[in-house]
C-alpha cells in the first residue's frame, strides 16, 4: 500500500496516522511517497496525476481512496487479499 502525500498537508498527516494504526493491526506494508519530492527528483507523474486529490491511497498501484481513509472498504479489500 502506498500513501501519496505532501509536506504541510493536514489531511495527509491524519491519513498517515490512521494507516499506521491499521498497519500495526492488520500487518500490511505501508510506503509513504511525497509527490513534490518525487517531482523535484525528476518524476512529476504522481504529482501531475494525483496532486489535487492528496492524500491518495494506492493498493497495488491502483487508486483506492483519496482525501480520507475509507477504512471499511480498506478492511474489506485487505480481507479479500487485494494487497497481501
Amino acid at each position: 500500500m502506498t500513501l501519496l502525500t505532501r509536506a504541510g498537508c493536514s489531511l495527509c498527516a491524519r491519513a498517515a496516522e490512521q494507516l499506521a494504526a491499521l498497519r500495526d493491526e492488520l500487518g500490511f506494508e505501508l510506503v509513504t511517497t511525497d509527490v513534490d519530492v518525487e517531482a523535484a527528483a525528476g518524476d512529476p507523474a504522481l504529482r501531475a496525476e494525483f496532486g489535487d486529490l492528496l492524500p491518495v491511497i494506492l493498493l497495488n498501484g491502483t487508486q483506492h481512496s483519496y482525501w480520507e481513509v475509507d477504512e471499511q472498504q480498506l478492511r474489506s479489500d485487505l480481507a479479500d487479499g487485494i494487497d497481501h
